[in-house]
């Protein structure tokens, strides 16, 4: 078993007569074009045998963006295979310039969705290597969208993970089964990007040996690993630091699979020759109010003007979140705050470095 692949994810596709500006908005859709197709004329030449993109497709699953990415993903000489996010499916029916929910598979048919009437699909891809599409998108009794599974799905799921044995398996869901921030599943900031029965479908995917799980939504680059499992999300293509992954798949004879994970980015395209350096500048003109929220809430719930004080020192935290494999350490933070930041850096149990997030090698042992 020797294969390589590609991941892309949160492209966030958006053609310039659909693009809206947002004060707040800290990806640049603008981007996402030439970023895409940059990315694309680059794996060609990689002999890849597939590609995931997991989520968020579009900037908000408008029908002319997702025929568009349909028909550049057709072009390629590679298979591509996709799930929808967020953005992909803002109404459980069609609204004004979006797709419905239930529309997105028939979009996608050439892309994992061969029944164009379900949300979710496994295909065996190659010789021994099946990938299962989830959706997490879904809506409560108010009509918001919230990331969860359900409970067709996790039917579906149960009677066929018993049948897809002797073989490795790839999980592709948009929302976080594992958290890739501190206390993520909790606070008030991170919990959204989680799944909210991430618990629920961890314990099945566990039950029956799945050892990948391959997400997007964060817009970070971070690889978790808990109970066996590795959760391996991948920044956005729109924001800082435009990155995508190339992974390596080798077996050796004791059945250990091995992923070799090389990530690159888009430092520049036409128009934006300067691209990393203004989309980090444009994440940090934009963090002061996300700063105070992170500040002022749990668990650290510091008074608003301590936090003030605080939050222009954090000016470019984000960003370096989002790159990965960085260290954090405000010695001029009062003790509790200092630790807290620090907990987000790329370490060990033990406090030590660990730079897994871009470029790393993963041991399974998947039977």
């Amino acid at each position: 078993m020797n294969f390589r692949f590609a991941v892309i994810s949160d492209p966030h596709i958006a053609l310039p007569q659909t693009i809206w500006t947002h004060p707040n908005r800290f990806h640049l859709v603008e981007v996402s074009i030439p970023a895409l197709q940059l990315v694309l004329d680059r794996l060609v030449n990689l002999d890849l045998d597939f590609i995931l993109l997991p989520g968020d497709l579009t900037q908000d699953g408008e029908p002319e963006n997702h025929a568009w990415l349909r028909d550049c993903l057709a072009s390629l000489p590679f298979p591509a295979y996709v799930i929808p996010g967020n953005h992909d499916v803002l109404t459980p029916l069609p609204g004004p310039g979006n797709i419905g929910l239930h529309q997105f598979p028939q979009y996608y048919q050439a892309f994992g969705y061969t029944n164009p009437g379900q949300l979710y699909y496994c295909r065996e891809i190659l010789p021994g290597v099946q990938l299962i599409g989830l959706n997490s998108n879904n809506f409560d009794g108010a009509g918001k969208q919230i990331g969860y599974v359900d409970e067709e799905q996790l039917q579906w799921l149960a009677a066929l993970l018993p049948t897809l044995k002797n073989g490795l398996i790839l999980v592709m869901i948009h929302h976080n089964v594992i958290e890739h921030l501190p206390g993520q599943s909790e606070h008030e900031l991170g919990k959204r990007y989680m799944l909210n029965n991430a618990g629920e479908v961890l314990t099945l995917l566990k039950q029956y040996g799945v050892k990948l799980i391959f997400t997007g939504h964060l817009h970070v680059q971070d690889i978790a690993y808990q109970e066996g499992i590795y959760e391996i999300t991948t920044g956005s293509l729109v924001s800082y630091p435009h990155p995508y992954r190339v992974i390596d798949v080798t077996q050796d004879r004791d059945n250990n699979i091995t992923l070799n994970i090389q990530s690159d980015r888009v430092e520049s395209v036409e128009g934006w020759e300067t691209l990393a350096h203004k989309s980090r500048q444009w994440m940090a003109d934009r963090s002061f109010p996300f700063m105070l929220r992170l500040l002022t809430s749990h668990p650290l719930n510091l008074p608003a003007d301590e936090a003030e004080k605080l939050a222009p020192s954090l000016r470019y935290f984000w960003s370096d979140v989002a790159a990965g494999d960085n260290y954090f350490d405000f010695d001029h933070f009062p003790p509790h705050v200092r630790e807290y930041f620090r907990s987000f850096s790329a370490i060990d149990e033990g406090g030590n470095p660990q730079p897994i997030d871009n470029n790393t090698s993963l041991v399974i042992d998947y039977l």
